[in-house]
């Protein structure tokens, strides 16, 4: 008799992404070892080691199913299979919790493990500033260990979620494209849980006999996402009917599909729209369609230094302005001391 079919389902997830990324290991292998100085001619160097996979855990049932799903079939494929735990601090005992995740991601096999505390800003809101610090401390556990993918635990319901507040913030298709299943320098994070429900990660939990913690952030109406997780969805769906989380889903991936094709269009028109100095020619540009023109406002403004972070879909409307409808109005000021303006049929990008 084969597993219970939640766990089934989050090991075939985990499993078609460990695939992937050893696909990607044997296309870009690491070099051989070198030979040690008198080595005698033909002697075989060092192989180097299997890749190495950490999971992001932070002890909740859609991380520890992860974590449990890894340590089942990374052995299997011959990859070598860790985690690392976020402490952030904002709980009292959160580095006792972090201690017990530890613990139980050594239960499950796992090494090498580790758990790492951070400070959490202030900087754009206590969600963002708490994912800001998580990243950075994940970015670096993977370079210390030299791991080759980070696996993280978001599910469609997340997905789901992160589509609404795009749409709330109304930046665009982008931010309506959700989360990406590979993302980050060189496709270091990887989430298999995309196409998988939530109740599902906490099933496969329950029958694994798995301890989970529940983050009472999560439960917290002072965070955004924890109002939209248990008035905003719910409401939609009373109103709407079953199957909103997975048509948000799906409206990601759509949004992602047509995000990443006016992206390629503008990179391939960007060349055509500079003069040989290489300013950007406002005629050229207002030729464009808005959302390729739009790209490219964006994507010089970053250039020129920009926060992406910090530069919103209103911004690139005011520089956008200067093309389509100007009357000789002055410079725009951008985040990041950036200043836009239009000089002689060319628009100027600069630090201020």
């Amino acid at each position: 008799m084969g597993p219970h079919p939640a766990v089934a389902a989050i090991r075939l997830a985990v499993r078609r992404v460990l695939h992937d990324i050893l696909n990607d290991h044997h296309a870009f292998p690491a070099p051989l070892a070198p030979q040690p100085a008198g080595a005698r001619p033909g002697r075989t160097a060092e192989r180097p080691p299997s890749p190495l996979v950490l999971v992001a855990c932070s002890g909740g049932a859609d991380s520890m199913a992860l974590a449990s799903a890894l340590a089942f079939e990374a052995p299997k494929l011959g990859v070598r299979a860790g985690g690392v735990t976020v402490d952030h601090g904002l709980q009292p005992g959160s580095d006792l919790r972090a201690d017990e995740v530890v613990l139980r991601l050594r239960g499950l096999g796992l090494d090498p493990v580790e758990s790492v505390a951070v400070t959490v800003g202030r900087e754009g809101g206590p969600e963002a500033a708490a994912r800001d610090a998580r990243y950075a401390a994940l970015d670096a556990a993977a370079e210390r260990h030299g791991a080759a993918a980070v696996l993280l635990g978001h599910t469609r319901d997340d997905q789901a979620e992160t589509v609404l507040l795009g749409l709330a913030r109304g930046s665009g298709i982008r931010s309506l494209s959700g989360m990406a299943a590979v993302s980050g320098a060189g496709g270091r994070y990887r989430r298999p849980f995309l196409q998988l429900d939530r109740q599902t990660a906490r099933k496969a939990c329950m029958v694994q006999s798995l301890p989970v913690w529940d983050d009472p952030h999560n439960a917290d109406p002072a965070y955004t996402r924890s109002r939209l997780r248990h008035e905003g969805l719910p409401a939609l769906e009373k109103a709407l009917g079953k199957g909103v989380v997975e048509a948000l889903a799906r409206t990601a991936q759509l949004s992602r599909d047509d995000a990443d094709a006016l992206d390629a269009w503008a990179r391939q028109a960007e060349a055509s729209v500079r003069d040989a100095a290489g300013l950007l020619e406002c005629a050229k540009l207002y030729a464009l369609p808005p959302a390729v023109r739009r790209r490219i406002l964006r994507r010089a403004a970053i250039e020129a230094g920009a926060p992406a972070g910090a530069l919103f879909a209103r911004h690139i409307e005011e520089v956008d302005r200067l093309i389509t409808g100007w009357r000789g109005q002055g410079a725009i000021n951008l985040p990041g001391k950036v200043v836009a303006q239009r000089q002689g049929g060319r628009l100027v990008i600069r630090q201020g």
